[in-house]
This record gives structure tokens, sequence and C-alpha cells, in this order.
């Protein structure tokens, strides 16, 4: 059978694998591979498989690579002014819950003046609570709930004091609906609260996410260090509870992981209750530096919940400069300076890792969410705190399909208020194997399926276009299934189903150890899906 493709079948066969973004893949023919080099065939069923890491990818040719992709910035979300909110306010958890968009916050005033100094107590700290109908336009209901300055018309939904034994800091929240299908009514929304004495992690629950308790007499996780949004979520996919919380640790490198030295990081651990949690890990990445990681916010991916998804905060102090001083609000900067060097010259920003266990994840080493053009409110300590989590949203676009969208933190420090602006991303979107018009190729490891449609989630420019050979283990095409068969794919799609000659039913491959060999030019793949 003729075998065309933008190589020849032996510039192909001698074509390396590319070290793509940090992730060396192995250097293998990517033709046809020996039997005693065959590797076991993943089994993917119906899983969404996104390419924000290399599980898949056996091969790239060519000019192909892994592409990260960017949030676009749309308009402010909900702007923090209340007296019981102020320009400190932060640490956004999100969700969608039926028809409701739930959002929940930190509130808290920092208040700057000349000529260095910061305070912090005009208000305690309290969690805070929004809502939306589409997660675009947000409101503060007037809940009733907790007295400020005489009134209770206010949003606020918790308060410091007493829990149990210890004293709850709701300045520090993380709160999540409960999909376990065994979590009892009155525990159907949780969340994890820092203690502010004694020191550690305290497990909440609520009926309505309104009302809240502790479901503990003190702390559950008492080892860490707490200073940031610790969280914890329900996984569908394991069956358990996982918690994410701030440390500070030695680590040790080992050449082909790291655990970070003297930094911000990460630990993790398991539950079955939320409360009684397992052993603890700290977590590892492949191939990235030590960096000071101030949030974590993972969760599972909802379109793919078997891939945890983090938005975690670059910290990094990078002192005074005249790029320093070039920066929005100058004088400004020099007062939380004199206050602490690292209130004024401190910069954050948001940055994407993904992982299949929880505990190593791919961190990718540029930035997700950089600070952006330069104006007033941004490119400081505070900027770009990603929200716990995405969520998706209708598109602005008449009859385009729906997009996520993310939340970040802008404005902190400055004025009466912090802002939180939203941002989009199309479904998917992270991260794409990526080739420009001159063309690449990708293959992947030998996988197995379910089902007679085979869908992709992709982008081409108007003269680019994808084609899609399915192989054999051994990675010879399969009849019906070559490059040849397979018309120029165009378009941008979201879930565009894949056609040959004769036509697209797959169902007859389906269990058995194939390969999939794609050809692109001009062109993204950022997700496949066989139903």
């Amino acid at each position: 059978m003729k075998h065309s493709s933008l190589f020849s079948r032996r510039d192909f066969i001698r074509q390396s694998a590319v070290a793509v973004a940090g992730l060396p893949l192995a250097a293998k023919p990517a033709g046809r591979v020996r039997a005693a080099e065959r590797a076991p065939a993943t089994d993917i069923g119906s899983r969404r498989e996104l390419f924000v890491d290399d599980f898949l990818i056996e091969k790239l040719a060519g000019k192909a690579a892994l592409r990260l992709h960017h949030p676009e910035p749309r308009d402010i979300a909900l702007v923090h002014d209340a007296p019981w909110e102020g320009s400190g306010s932060g640490y956004h958890s999100v969700f969608q819950d039926g028809q409701l968009y739930r959002m929940y916050y930190k509130a808290w005033h920092l208040d700057v003046r000349p000529p260095g100094k910061v305070n912090t107590g005009s208000h305690p700290l309290f969690c805070c609570y929004a809502e939306s109908d589409d997660g675009v336009r947000w409101r503060k209901p007037e809940l009733g709930l907790h007295e400020f300055n005489g009134s209770k018309n206010n949003n606020i939904v918790m308060v410091p004091g007493p829990a149990g034994s210890a004293v709850a800091d709701p300045g520090h929240p993380a709160v999540f609906k409960d999909e376990n299908p065994d979590a009892p009514a009155e525990a159907r929304y949780k969340a994890i609260i820092r203690s502010a004495k004694p020191h550690g992690l305290l497990a909440f629950k609520s009926p309505d996410g309104l009302r809240w308790t502790p479901m503990a007499d003190g702390p559950v996780i008492t080892k860490g260090a707490f200073d940031s949004q610790n969280l914890a979520f329900w996984d569908p996919v394991r069956r358990e509870y996982r918690a994410y919380w701030r440390i500070f640790t030695a680590g040790v490198a080992d050449g082909t992981t790291w655990k970070p030295a003297g930094v911000r990081a990460i630990r993790t651990a398991t539950s079955k209750d939320f409360v009684n949690w397992g052993p603890h890990a700290d977590l590892s990445y492949v191939d990235s530096p030590p960096e000071h990681l101030y949030t974590n916010q993972i969760k599972p991916y909802h379109r793919a919940p078997h891939i945890f998804i983090g938005f975690p905060t670059r910290y990094i102090e990078r002192g005074w400069s005249d790029s320093m001083r070039a920066l929005p609000e100058l004088e400004h900067r020099e007062w939380r300076a004199k206050a602490s060097l690292r209130y004024g010259t401190a910069i954050t920003e948001g940055l994407l890792m993904t992982s299949r266990d929880g505990v190593k994840f791919k961190r990718w080493n540029e930035a997700f969410l950089r600070p952006g053009i330069e104006r007033p409110g941004t490119w400081h300590y505070g900027h770009q705190y990603i929200a716990w989590h995405l969520v998706e949203t209708k598109s602005a676009l008449e009859g385009a399909p729906n997009e996520l969208s993310l939340y970040a933190g802008e404005s902190y420090w400055t004025g009466t208020s912090s802002e939180l602006r939203r941002y989009t991303l199309r479904l998917d979107g992270f991260v794409s194997v990526n080739a420009p018009m001159s063309g690449g190729e990708m293959v992947t490891k030998p996988l197995t399926f379910t089902g007679s449609k085979f869908t992709i989630n992709f982008a081409t420019s108007a003269a680019g276009d994808v084609r899609i050979e399915i192989q054999d283990a051994s990675g010879a095409p399969l009849p019906g299934y070559a490059l040849d068969d397979c018309p120029p794919i165009f378009g941008d799609a979201v879930d565009r189903a894949v056609t040959w000659k004769n036509g697209g039913d797959v169902g007859a491959l389906a269990g058995k150890p194939v390969r999939l060999r794609f050809v692109l030019k001009d062109a993204d793949l950022f997700a496949l899906r066989f139903v």
C-alpha cells in the first residue's frame, strides 16, 4: 500500500524524537517497531485524552512540538469594594453547582501609607460568598448571617471564632461541592479552613454552602506551613478525598525529578472520610527547577477527571533594579518595600501543571498567565493568583461552543479594593501538539479503546490541515485507515468526528492494540476521544 506523507518512509524512520518542553521522548524509529520493543498497550477506553504531558506520545517528528496556550483576558468579574472586603481580598474558590455558579473568597484589607506602613488589622479576615447565573456577571447576595459594624446586610459566610477546640481563620478558605454519592445531605458542601490555634487545617461541612459547622474537634491535618490557600476535594475516579497544602521542605534531587529545597512547596494526602488523612507525600516535578509555589489550585479536570490540573502561583523576589522601578505605581511600591522589601519587589504569575497520580507533576516552566501589559494594579506581589478552579461558560461568540473561564486577582494592595478578572480558554485548550505549515508528525504509544467513533479537538488555518492514520501495534497502517485514506481535516472544532474514505466507524478496532499517527500542517491538536 502506498504510504503518503510529508516525509518519505525512510526519512520518517530516521527522524529522532525531539525533547519537547522538557519532556525527553525515546528516540525510536517512527515507523514499524520491532516485536522486542513493543510496549504493552494503554487502555484509554472512552476517556478524553489531553496532550498536557507525553502520556500518549511515542514520537514527535518534523517541527511538531507541544505548545503551551494562554488564557485571554476579559472583563472584571468582581470588585471587592465592600467595607468588610478590601485590597487584600483573594484566595477564591469557584465552581458550578447545577445552574448556579458559586464563589467563596478571603475578605481582607491592606492599608498602605507613606513612608512605609502596612496596616492589616482594619477588620478581621472573613470568608465571603458571591454567585452568578452565567459565570460572567457576579453578585454579592445579602445573606443576613453575620454581623459587621452593626448590620447583617452583607455576604459574609464565615467569621473568625471557635471551631471545636480550635480557632478558625476563614481568611484561608477552600470550598467545594462534594460529588461523593455517599456524602450525607448535611455535608453536601465541604471546606478546608486554616486553624489559627492550634496550628493546622480544619474540616468544615454545610448542607447549603452558607451555614457551616466543623467536622472534627480540632485540626485534621497538622504537619505543614498552611500560610496559603490549602484545599481538598473529592476525586471521582479514585473515589477518595485528596488534600493539597503549603509546606517548606528541604527535599532531595535524584537527577530525573526534584523536590524543592528551602522553598514554598506542596504536600498531599488522601482520605476516605475527609477527617482521617493517610500518609503524606511531597509533590515532585518532571524537569522543573526549584521555585516558590505560593498556591497550588489542583483539581480533577471536569472533562477528563483522571487528569489533575493545577494553576500554582509562581512567586519571585527580584529586588530593586531599573526594570523594577519602571513597573507601575512606583511610589506605592516604594512604600510597601520600606515595610518589607518583598512587599514591593516580589512578583507573581500563574503556572500550569498536570498529573495522573496526584503526586508527580509535569509543570510547565513558562508562565501560563503572565502579568501582562503594564497598567495600574498589575506586576506586583498578589497579582495573577488564579482562582480554584476553572468553570465552563458560554462563549460570547454567537453559535460558538462553550469555553473555559478562569479568574485571577489584580489591584492587590492599592486603593480600597482588589479585583477579580475573568479569562477564557477553549475547551481542553491548555496544550496542543502543534506544527507549522512546513509540517510535523506525532505517533502515539500503543493503546486500546472502546467505542465506534473517533473525535478530535483541533484547530487549523484555512490552508492547514490534519490527517490521521491508524496503525497496528508495530506501526503498520491498517487497511482502510492509512494516511492516503484520510482526506485532509481542516477547521476549528472541539469535537470533530474523523472519517476515512470508507467512513468513520472504528468499532471493528475496539479492544485491539493500535497506534495513532497524526500529520499536521499549520494545526493544533488539543485532545482526542473514542466514543
